[in-house]
């Protein structure tokens, strides 16, 4: 039976389409029967570490979304967009583009960052009010670029529906600390059930 929905991934700006959280979610949807696509942007494959520019990122971002309607047959508004960091911020950015939205079912966002490392005032929520899909945010309740409380606070702004998927004790890169029962470079990774039934928290 032909999918209802695809799943596009992008990494993180430390990271590449292996990073085991970009995995797991993959492995998770496929287990459900949905397609997805990880994909490394145009830095990763050249072999550097310095991310793109911006324009390059959301390029990227549209290229493989392109592909994976091409690949599964499907419309672009039944893709969900997203990935770790960096790369589901700029997925966020490409569907809340001002002058050419990315048309999407909705958006994953993992460990989205709130702001930079270390500058807490340097926002990165100006494209929240256009964004009017459902939004799964799955975040670690100890990121350090994202408090709950914070995060929580500006995504009052984003019209679409939102839904939280909190990791106890874990951190930006999904690590939970020996303290809390688990080894330093233990990981939690979203759960299947998560990120199988849609952004919105069920299947449209």
């Amino acid at each position: 039976m032909k999918p209802d929905r695809a799943v596009v991934l992008a990494h993180g700006a430390g990271s590449d389409r292996n990073a085991p959280a970009l995995v797991a979610v993959a492995e998770a949807l496929d287990a459900a029967g949905i397609p997805s696509l990880r994909f490394d942007f145009p830095y990763r494959r050249a072999g550097r570490r310095a991310p793109d520019r911006p324009p390059v990122l959301l390029e990227a971002v549209r290229e493989a979304a392109a592909e994976l309607a091409q690949r599964t047959g499907l419309p672009p508004d039944r893709l969900v967009l997203g990935g770790r960091s960096m790369g589901g911020r700029y997925c966020s950015l490409a569907v809340g583009d001002p002058e050419d939205p990315l048309p999407a079912l909705g958006l994953l966002l993992l460990g989205y960052p709130l702001h930079p490392a270390g500058k807490p005032d340097s926002l990165r929520v100006g494209h929240f009010p256009r964004l009017d899909v459902p939004v799964l945010f799955v975040s670690g309740d100890r990121d350090a670029l994202a408090g709950k409380a914070d995060l929580q606070h500006w995504v009052a702004t984003i019209p679409g529906p939102v839904t939280f998927h909190w990791l106890a004790g874990a951190d930006h890169g999904y690590r939970v600390p020996k303290s809390l029962g688990r080894s330093r470079t233990s990981r939690s990774v979203p759960s299947a059930g998560c990120v199988s039934t849609g952004p919105s928290g069920s299947t449209p």
